[in-house]
């Protein structure tokens, strides 16, 4: 079994900053890239942003400059730093990575639970 655990949500003001985290853990043989996904009330489930195993990363136009991801593969763990938060912010983020459990096992993606955040102005 997999399991994604994410911490780190909370409720703040607009501006301020927040750091997410998710590890990953059981049996895990390699994992690819490794994001953070949010949904907001009434919307659609959104990339915010991804990293690779090389560490290369992409993010969604609207947290460019704002939000950085970052991950220790030697923990399986995967970070967001969130500043200059907006209320537009406020949605539950979860995690997301895309691993191998054995070496002959294809690859899968597998989601946390989430984390609230919320961000008032």
């Amino acid at each position: 079994q997999v399991q994604l655990v994410e911490s780190g949500g909370a409720l703040l003001q607009a501006g301020g900053s927040l750091r997410l985290s998710c590890a990953a853990s059981g049996r895990i043989f390699s994992i690819n890239a490794m994001g953070w996904y949010r949904q907001a009330p009434g919307k659609q489930r959104e990339l915010v942003a991804i990293i690779t195993s090389g560490g290369i990363t992409n993010y969604a136009d609207s947290v460019k400059g704002r939000f950085t991801i970052s991950r220790d593969n030697a923990k399986n763990t995967v970070y967001l730093q969130m500043n200059s938060l907006k209320p537009e912010d406020t949605a539950v983020y979860y995690c997301n990575a895309e691993l191998r459990t054995t070496t002959w096992a294809t690859m899968n993606n597998y989601w946390g639970q989430g984390t609230q955040v919320t961000v008032s102005s």
